[in-house]
């Protein structure tokens, strides 16, 4: 049995008593049942998550995947490629904002290479998971073969799993790659059952031109490879990314290990597409940070069944939202753990 299926056959659904338990524990606070609102609702999706009416965080992470796109040579992007390989050494010294968000939470920052079209000197904070140096243009073929998909599954699992091996208790999906808002886009539109202009935005700044040419793009890798819509790992080979497979299979191997992991924008919500399609009930580990101005997201999360926790017209990726994500659900997190009880206040509960 292979990394993959092992992974996916440890899914489980969730416990229905321990979501009455977190309940009842919820509403025995000092507090109107209920109007804690969205942090009583990720207090209790917490507790079904880890199996623990007293779940804790410490240790948090941010896995910020990486990898280029040979669709960028059909000019779907306002940036070169090389601002990959550029905006990874930037992450690698500190400078980035996913650097700044994810030091005020008290978050790691984890880089992994899982394709960048450029090598890297070796470095501590960077990890090597190049499956190739870029992805093939999808508008031609396939972006990579069946074998690279899976590795970058395998991959995204492993480095989940190594993660929590080390005592990290949420994770939060990341991205860097230019091209990879036209590979979601095209996974989006794929999965969702939705024209491709109606998920494709602007990415990175492009004009209307170059919108046009990022839909005709996508709607051409579409025709040419013909996904299997019921195949994760066939629609990921044929029109995804290397970043995209590894984001999802971090969705996988945190679902297997019952560890919460908070979903960023619109890349990470491709990946977490990925993810579902291969196992649905890995959507109940997904905790959706925000929703960004990508017209696609929205859609994503609502196929997914996520609502996002805010709105702050973000779109600049890097796991810049899920950090913003880890914060809100930590404090969903103490609430369920730290507040008193009606008992325990000597508070009088409404009168009947």
């Amino acid at each position: 049995m292979n990394k993959l299926t092992e992974t996916i056959n440890k899914i489980q659904s969730p416990d229905p008593e321990l979501m009455e338990q977190a309940q009842a524990k919820l509403d025995d606070l000092t507090k109107p049942q209920g109007s804690l609102g969205r942090l009583e609702e990720l207090a209790k999706q917490m507790v079904s998550i880890t199996g623990d009416l007293s779940p804790v965080i410490d240790k948090k992470a941010v896995l910020v995947m990486a990898g280029d796109h040979g669709v960028v040579r059909d000019g779907v992007s306002a940036y070169p490629q090389e601002v990959t390989m550029q905006m990874v050494h930037n992450f690698l010294g500190g400078g980035a904002a996913i650097n700044v968000l994810a030091r005020h939470i008290g978050a790691e920052v984890q880089v992994v290479d899982m394709g960048v079209a450029s090598e890297f000197e070796p470095n501590p904070k960077l990890m090597d998971r190049k499956v190739a140096m870029g992805t093939k243009s999808m508008t031609i073929g396939p972006a990579m073969d069946r074998g690279q998909a899976i590795r970058a599954l395998e991959a995204g699992i492993e480095i989940a799993e190594m993660m929590i091996n080390n005592g990290y208790d949420i994770i939060a999906t990341g991205d860097m790659g230019i091209g990879n808002t036209t590979a979601s886009s095209a996974i989006t539109s794929l999965i969702c059952n939705i024209k491709a202009e109606e998920v494709t935005g602007l990415g990175t700044g492009i004009d209307q031109k170059g919108l046009e040419k990022k839909i005709k793009a996508i709607n051409k890798a579409i025709e040419v490879n013909d996904p299997d819509i019921g195949d994760g790992i066939d629609i990921l080979s044929k029109i995804g990314g290397f970043e995209i497979g590894g984001i999802a299979g971090v969705v996988l191997g945190c679902a297997a290990n019952r560890i919460p992991v908070v979903i960023d924008g619109f890349i990470s919500s491709a990946g977490a597409l990925i993810a579902y399609v291969i196992e649905p009930k890995c959507s109940h580990y997904m905790i959706p940070s925000h929703c960004s101005v990508e017209k696609g997201h929205r859609i994503a999360l609502e196929h997914l069944g996520l609502k996002p926790l805010f709105d702050f017209d973000m779109r600049l990726g890097e796991g810049t939202g899920a950090a913003i994500g880890i914060n809100i659900t930590e404090a969903a997190v103490k609430i369920l753990n730290e507040m008193a009880t009606f008992s325990s206040a000597g508070v009088s509960e409404k009168n009947e």
